[in-house]
C-alpha cells in the first residue's frame, strides 16, 4: 500500500450534488436487478436494509444477492447549536451517491418471480424510486 501524505489522509470533501443523467449498466451476474430510477444518494444503513429485505425473502431457494454500492463519500455536519465559523464541521456519516440507471442489487434465483417479489421489497427500503429489471 502506498503511503499518504498526512494532509490527504482524512480529506473532508464536497458535498456536491448527484446529476440526474442516465448511466447505462448492465445485470452481470444474477437474472434479476434493482435499477434506480433516479439520482440520490444512500447511506450504509440503507444499503443493507435493502439487502437484508432481499436475502431474508430468497434465503429458503438457496438464492444469491450481489450488492453492487460502497458508501465512500464523507459527509460532515456541525453540531447544533454551534456559532458561524471556526472551519468545517467532523465527518457525521458516509453516502454512495447514485446516479439514475445504476444497478443497485443483483439477485441470482430460480424462481424469477420469487426474485421480483425480494426486489420490490428491497425498494420499499430505500429513499430513491427504482424498477425491477430482468437481465437480457
Amino acid at each position: 500500500m502506498a503511503l499518504i501524505p498526512k494532509k490527504f489522509k482524512f480529506k473532508k470533501y464536497p458535498k456536491g450534488r448527484v446529476k440526474n443523467t442516465e448511466k447505462n449498466k448492465k445485470i452481470i451476474f444474477g437474472c434479476i436487478g434493482l435499477k434506480a430510477n433516479e439520482s440520490g444518494r444512500l447511506t450504509p444503513k440503507q444499503i443493507e436494509s435493502g439487502r437484508r429485505a432481499i436475502r431474508k425473502y430468497i434465503k429458503q431457494l438457496k438464492g444469491i444477492v450481489k450488492v453492487k454500492l460502497t458508501a465512500y463519500l464523507p459527509v460532515t455536519s456541525k453540531p447544533l447549536a454551534v456559532r458561524m465559523g471556526r472551519g468545517k464541521g467532523k465527518v457525521a456519516f458516509s453516502v454512495c451517491p447514485v446516479k439514475k440507471g445504476t444497478i443497485l442489487y443483483e439477485i441470482m434465483v430460480t424462481d424469477i418471480k420469487k426474485a421480483i417479489i425480494a426486489a420490490k421489497k428491497a425498494s420499499y427500503k430505500l429513499p430513491i424510486k427504482t424498477l425491477v429489471v430482468l437481465k437480457k
